[in-house]
């Protein structure tokens, strides 16, 4: 490592975090389900992943209100203090367009119970969003809360606004800047930036799980996946099987993810729709409505559908085969 920085107060741990799905009422208004919520969260906690991220892109975090984030955190720290793991990782999505807004999200998270906030950069006029723009845009939330900053990178979400690694490597030297969530899929971005920190220094994580071997190989620290949402036990091993060592079992479980990961880069219904048929009965909620995406966007169709349990179905015994964490 380059870098002489000091290590970050509060590093991020490595790992496999869920980005979690929003749950809703089967009601006109689609209210959001706590009891629902609470399920999945223990589910996913007991499925062996590392840490959940709320209010993210996967979350539907634009259709959501303030106050719904906030008690979402709530429901989330809640699951893990129930389940014995009052420490375990919350990461609440704070991303607002403005300063103002951002910093007040993370004062909401952190008092809510996050442990860190995650973070885009402001899109809204693309055109005038300059690298100045982007720097002071985190330095100052940074500055203005204690809750610890991970940086979301993903230009499809941003109006194309893409943060190269000079500019991440630049956030990272802020003591309360601790990580990256690289949505962009650059592998590049990953070995230049954990050539230059530790883990501990700013922490780097691939933004899925279909190229988690080629970000642990590089430096990374984990992913973040939406495909946890579905099989998070088979995400967890995955993992572990690297760790262990396991490389030629790592690499072909890789493919297995890959591919049923396919259908979650479809969109949020597909997503939602395979959490509800693989994951919904054994986190104990069986109407599948709970999973509909939040008006005015519409559940899968039932081509669609169909398709989903095809390319993701090869995962279900091993993730059926496969203990609790806790």
């Amino acid at each position: 490592m380059t870098s002489t920085i000091a290590s970050k107060s509060t590093p991020i741990p490595p790992g496999i975090y869920c980005p979690v799905i929003s749950l809703y009422k089967a009601t006109a208004r689609q209210e959001v389900d706590y009891d629902a919520s609470y399920k999945f969260f223990s589910h996913l906690i007991r499925g062996g992943v590392d840490g959940l991220v709320l209010a993210g892109t996967t979350a539907e975090a634009v259709l959501l209100s303030a106050e719904e984030r906030k008690e979402l955190v709530k429901v989330a720290r809640k699951a893990a203090v129930d389940l014995g793991r009052p420490e375990f990782p919350i990461v609440a999505g704070i991303s607002g367009q403005s300063t103002n807004e951002s910093i007040r999200l993370a004062e909401d998270a952190l008092e809510a119970g996050a442990s860190f906030g995650l973070l885009l950069p402001p899109s809204y006029w693309a055109k005038a969003v300059t690298k100045d723009v982007i720097l002071g845009f985190y330095r100052d939330v940074a500055d203005s809360t204690t809750l610890p900053i991970v940086i979301y990178s993903f230009p499809a979400m941003c109006n194309g606004i893409d943060m190269n690694s000079d500019t991440m490597s630049e956030l990272a030297q802020h003591p309360n800047i601790v990580g990256v969530k690289l949505t962009c899929g650059n592998a590049g971005k990953v070995t230049r930036l954990t050539e230059e920190y530790s883990h501990e220094q700013f922490a780097v994580y691939a933004g899925s799980s279909d190229w988690l071997i080629p970000c642990l190989a590089g430096g990374g620290g984990g992913c973040v996946t939406g495909i946890a949402n579905v099989f998070p036990k088979c995400v967890a091993h995955l993992y572990a099987l690297w760790n262990q060592g396991k490389t030629k079992e790592a690499r072909e479980l890789q493919g297995l993810v890959a591919q049923a990961e396919k259908a979650c880069k479809e969109g949020i219904a597909p997503t939602k729709f395979g959490a509800a048929h693989f994951a919904g009965p054994s986190a104990g909620i069986t109407d599948a409505r709970a999973f509909w995406p939040r008006k005015p966007y519409t559940p899968c169709s039932e081509e669609k559908s169909t398709w989903v349990v095809k390319v993701m179905q090869h995962l279900e015994s091993l993730e059926q085969s496969l203990p609790d964490a806790i």
